[in-house]
């Protein structure tokens, strides 16, 4: 008798009963006043659920009212939760943007991303929305020339924000054009904004 032996580390989404590691998925818990509160950390304390670490399915949860039943409790749930999670997966990517500009790994401007590409140095590329083709079109050419000459995948690329988003929220910092660069804070770049382009676009979508 064959026995299926689980991942250690798997969650079940409260939506579509499937299984997934965390980093795919979003905790939700229960806050001292029973508003149901999302747990992008994995770490606050109290029974906890699980959706997957996408808008529409966050949607539906808050629509089927599955928290109270997941979390045993009377709660509250914001009918504007899908929101509220899409806010603040874009504050940690602000937030590790700052970080990693700080630590030498997110640089910003054409010329400088452009020679990160092509040497190698850049994790992900990410545009502003409203960026000019041109610019964009300069870029894509210098991402598809690395891949060639290394023989891998061209980078991730993403369009989350438009430029006036960037300058409101990142000041001084705001881009058109950006990398991020190998390090842990680069990476932790990377991984948040795979993590709000999926929660954004699903998980077919891919970055961009």
């Amino acid at each position: 008798m064959k026995v299926r032996i689980e991942p250690v580390n798997d969650r079940m989404c409260i939506v579509t009963r499937e299984r997934g590691q965390p980093d795919d998925l979003i905790r939700f818990v229960a806050g001292p006043d029973g508003t149901v509160v999302p747990d992008l950390r994995h770490a606050l304390p109290g029974r906890g659920c699980w959706v997957t670490a996408e808008r529409a399915v966050v949607d539906q949860a808050v629509k089927r009212k599955l928290f109270g039943r997941a979390l045993k409790s009377e709660v509250t749930t914001d009918p504007e939760l899908g929101a509220v999670v899409d806010r603040l997966l874009c504050d940690s990517l602000f937030g590790m943007m700052n970080l990693a500009r700080k630590s030498g790994q997110f640089i910003t401007g054409s010329g400088k991303v452009d020679d990160a590409i092509r040497s190698g140095a850049a994790l992900a590329l990410m545009h502003a929305t409203d960026a000019a083709d041109d610019g964009v079109r300069k870029l894509r050419q210098a991402n598809t020339a690395r891949a060639m000459g290394v023989t891998e995948a061209e980078i991730p690329v993403f369009r989350l924000f438009s430029a006036d988003e960037l300058a409101l929220v990142l000041g001084d910092g705001a881009f058109i054009h950006a990398a991020a660069l190998a390090g842990q804070a680069g990476q932790g770049v990377v991984k948040r904004a795979k993590m709000l382009a999926r929660y954004r676009n699903g998980p077919d979508a891919g970055p961009g």
